[in-house]
């Protein structure tokens, strides 16, 4: 590992001066792991177990939760579209990039005083908001400042670092609700979610320090604006047909807040559901970088497939699961979906536009192709949950995976025959 790099302004861009290397990466690349970890610590204690609070201490429906969760992921999609093109248009990254972090990490302490679903519904959307602003710029950011063959190891760190500062966040969420004494508690209180929401707060702070100080702005010189458009127009036929793969697959993967009710269901307690997030994210934290190594040896599109076919079974068994071993075992294997396919997505994408001036906004697409999915998804899930049964989401969720597998290995035969013509 070579020295600190000196403190950055933010004015100066790293054409004028290369980045330092930490362990192989760009310090663009590693310091925004740092960022991702205390910024998910933050997260996965908060926002990803309001469905249960939710559900547990106001009493909201399934069908109620599923929209806010759906409506708030739309909304972001949105706007990792426009700011993704935003990001290319102005040839501005890392400020973007910052003021997306500090939307949601300002506005998550609020949850403290959250006592009705349109108020939680509003916090939601507020840190989708900071999400769909700073998804895009930072992919693209992420993307310029890795080289091409170890773009997977790139996005792989960064995904590992993400999912460890879950870890992180769980085990101190399950050890501060045992220490309070409800080790054995089976629904989460307004009082332990406000104790979460104090414990999480500071580190979520931290990372505006770390993004104005220690990232350097990354973006093209330059770029022809009549090729800067909100539409798919210029973009290669298998980048647009790979993003309505993703679409097939989305429809089907609602949020994670129904398997966190599928896990209550099968009868686990708090503490236990909090050490199985842990342990779900721990498994895709240890395996994410390997998965983008692998990515960078062969092709992404057969690490994404066999990615897809670990969800397509796994919610194949969340649909039948009704002992709490059982979910134990499901979220492990979920993990490994996750480090299949969270980072080695992106890279990607980059694979698939090699153009710097143009990766902004399709990066912006490609978040959209998924989230524009996410409302549709979620009120179906809470829709076949309710009216159905509990077991319908998952189900249906299967089988759009395997629909999604198929489609995309027609995909990529057919590029490869089309490389072997020419």
């Amino acid at each position: 590992m070579e020295g600190p790099s000196e403190v950055n302004t933010g004015l100066e861009t790293s054409q004028e001066r290369p980045q330092r290397k930490f362990f192989g990466l760009s310090q663009n690349v590693f310091v925004f792991g740092f960022v991702s970890m205390l910024t998910d610590f933050s997260s996965e204690v908060t926002v990803k177990t309001l469905p249960l609070f939710l559900a547990n201490a106001l009493g909201v429906q399934p069908a109620i939760i599923g929209f806010i969760e759906g409506f708030s992921e739309t909304t972001a999609t949105i706007l990792k579209w426009v700011f993704g093109w935003l990001s290319d248009r102005l040839k501005k990254r890392k400020w973007l990039a910052f003021t997306g972090y500090a939307i949601s990490n300002i506005t998550k302490p609020f949850l403290y005083f959250v006592n009705s679903w349109p108020w939680a519904a509003f916090l939601r959307f507020a840190d989708r908001t900071g999400k769909g602003v700073r998804s895009s710029p930072k992919g693209a950011l992420l993307a310029d400042s890795s080289e091409k063959k170890k773009m997977g190891r790139s996005f792989g760190y960064g995904n590992s670092m993400d999912t460890l500062g879950s870890v992180f966040g769980m085990l101190a969420a399950a050890g501060m609700i045992a220490a309070g004494g409800s080790a054995m508690a089976m629904t989460l209180t307004r009082s332990m979610y406000q104790r979460l929401i104090i414990l999480v707060s500071v580190p979520a702070l931290l990372t505006l320090p770390l993004i104005a100080f220690f990232i350097r702005e990354n973006a093209p010189r330059a770029s022809n604006h009549r090729t800067l458009n909100l539409s798919l127009r210029g973009f290669d036929t298998r980048f647009k047909l790979f993003l309505g793969i993703m679409v097939i697959f989305t429809l089907g993967n609602s949020s994670d807040a129904f398997l966190m009710l599928k896990a209550q269901r099968a009868g686990l307690d708090l503490v236990q559901i909090f050490l199985m997030l842990a342990m779900w994210k721990a498994v895709t934290s240890a395996l994410s970088i390997p998965a983008g190594i692998l990515s960078d040896r062969i092709d992404r599109g057969r690490v994404i497939r066999l990615g897809w076919l670990v969800y397509a079974l796994v919610y194949l068994g969340f649909g039948f699961a009704t002992q709490g071993w059982q979910v134990w075992i499901l979220y492990a294997l979920y993990g490994v979906f996750y480090a299949m396919t969270d980072a080695v997505g992106p890279a990607l994408v980059a694979d698939m536009v090699p153009e710097s001036e143009k990766r902004g906004t399709a990066y912006g697409i490609y978040n959209a192709a998924i989230g524009v999915s996410a409302l549709p998804a979620s009120l179906i899930a809470g829709i076949l949950w309710q009216f159905i049964n509990p077991s319908a989401p998952f189900l249906f969720g299967s089988v759009l995976a395997f629909v999604a597998m198929i489609a995309l290995t027609v995909l990529i035969n057919s590029g490869k025959k089309t490389e072997r013509a020419i």
